[in-house]
Parts: structure tokens; C-alpha cells; sequence
């Protein structure tokens, strides 16, 4: 397994529907806290593996064997009801580790995760990870660090699902694509587009019409223009009402 430097968790980070825009991406660079020494004997426990984008890395209701952690690309973890209908609940970016509640490899997993991007992933197994905490306390605060910004970014999310309407939370996820992925230019907010209505629609927690009636009617006001590659944001004052 080749060795490599820091995980570079510079630009566009973790989304996921919060009121907190600075929290977004806490718990990045979960091995970047650890010595040169400690980080090697992770990346010596782990296994080095890529993800296609669109592929599948670990599935709702499968036994759990680990936690991956992402060096490369980006990962949606999503939830899928016993209709079929999916809601998405984080897209997750360099930096983070995925495949949780659990990290030592018991039980089955209680949601899914796929490869937003071509990723490349460290697998680090349930038993290899319960050596390192064993052995490297730093290695063990990682982990409780890590665990608590994915607990505070799901409570988050209960919060935004349970205390906001859904034309409230459209407006939110618009307002945090501004603050974390857009940029000025001029009297605009310029942020490019990455997301599709359909996935918009599931990280909102709507059908894709709706999406695409409730965007109509914010270009329709002057809110905002969306073409192939860019979402201009015109008001952003008028989002945050």
C-alpha cells in the first residue's frame, strides 16, 4: 500500500441540511491529527480502494465490517424506506470517514453509501480499527472526534426535517451551497452546480417536481437563475428571510 501525505480537505466540504453553516465540516482530516508515525501504522491496518462514481460502497441492512475513509472524492450516505423512497443525509468529501454509527465491524449497517465522484477510500476493517484505538489513545480520540461531528450533522438534520417545511429547507440547502461552494461576482452568488433537481430533491426531502416548481418560482421572483453549470444567486437576502 502506497503512503501518502495529508488528506487535503481545502474547497468544497460536507452537505447536509443544518442551521450551523461553521460545523458543515467538522471532523475532516480525521487522520491529519496524528503524528507521521501513527498515521503510517493506520494506512498500514487499512486497505486502499476506488469507487467508480454511482457505485455502491456499503448497503443498508448488510453486515458491517468497517469505516472507510475518504481521500479522494466525494460519498453520499442516504437512507431508503420500505417504499423504496430514498432521503439523502450527508454528502460526505475528503477528509471524512464513512460507514458509521458503528466502527468496529457489529451489527448491519443502517444506511447506505455510494460514490458521488470517482473516490479513492482507505478501508479500515472493525478489528484493525479496535487494535489501533488500543494502541494509539490518539488514534482513539480520532475516532470519538469523528463521532461526534457525525452525531451532531445527523441531529442537525433531524432538526431541519422536523422543525422546518419543506420549502424552508430548499431555501436553507440554497443558502448553505452560497455560504460553503459559492462565490462573489459582482452582486451575485455564483455557485457551480454539481447537484441535479432529483438529488436536491432527496437531500430536501421532496419529489423532483416539486423541486423543479419551487426553483421556477424563485427565478420566476428574481431569487435566482440556474442554468447547466451555475445557480446565481441574485438575492440571498430574500433565501435567509
Amino acid at each position: 500500500m502506497t503512503m501518502q501525505d495529508d488528506i487535503h480537505v481545502d474547497g468544497p466540504g460536507a452537505i447536509y441540511l443544518s442551521e450551523y453553516f461553521l460545523e458543515l465540516n467538522e471532523g475532516a482530516g480525521f487522520l491529519n491529527t496524528l503524528s507521521d508515525d501513527d498515521r503510517k501504522t493506520v494506512r498500514r491496518h487499512g486497505t486502499r480502494c476506488s469507487f467508480s462514481k454511482g457505485e455502491g460502497i456499503f448497503h443498508q441492512g448488510t453486515a458491517h465490517t468497517g469505516v472507510w475513509i475518504i481521500e479522494k472524492g466525494r460519498v453520499r450516505t442516504f437512507y431508503t424506506g420500505p417504499s423504496g423512497r430514498e432521503i439523502t443525509l450527508a454528502y460526505w468529501s475528503a477528509g471524512h470517514f464513512v460507514g458509521g454509527p458503528e466502527v468496529f465491524g457489529r451489527g448491519r449497517h443502517v444506511w447506505s453509501g455510494d460514490a458521488l465522484d470517482d473516490c479513492q477510500l482507505l478501508f479500515l476493517s472493525g478489528t484493525s480499527l479496535k487494535t489501533l484505538v488500543r494502541e494509539i489513545p490518539e488514534v482513539a480520540i480520532a475516532v470519538i472526534d469523528g463521532l461526534v461531528a457525525k452525531g451532531k450533522s445527523y441531529s442537525a438534520l433531524i432538526q431541519m426535517l422536523g422543525t422546518r417545511t419543506v420549502s424552508e429547507r430548499l431555501r436553507q440547502l440554497l443558502v448553505i451551497l452560497a455560504d460553503a461552494h459559492g462565490r462573489d461576482e459582482g452582486d451575485c452568488i455564483i455557485v457551480d452546480r454539481s447537484l441535479t433537481y432529483e438529488q436536491i430533491a432527496a437531500i430536501v426531502g421532496a419529489t423532483r417536481q416539486w423541486v423543479t416548481q419551487s426553483l421556477d418560482k424563485l427565478k420566476s421572483a428574481g431569487v435566482l437563475e440556474i442554468n447547466r453549470t451555475e445557480i446565481i444567486i441574485r438575492n440571498l437576502e430574500s433565501l435567509e428571510e
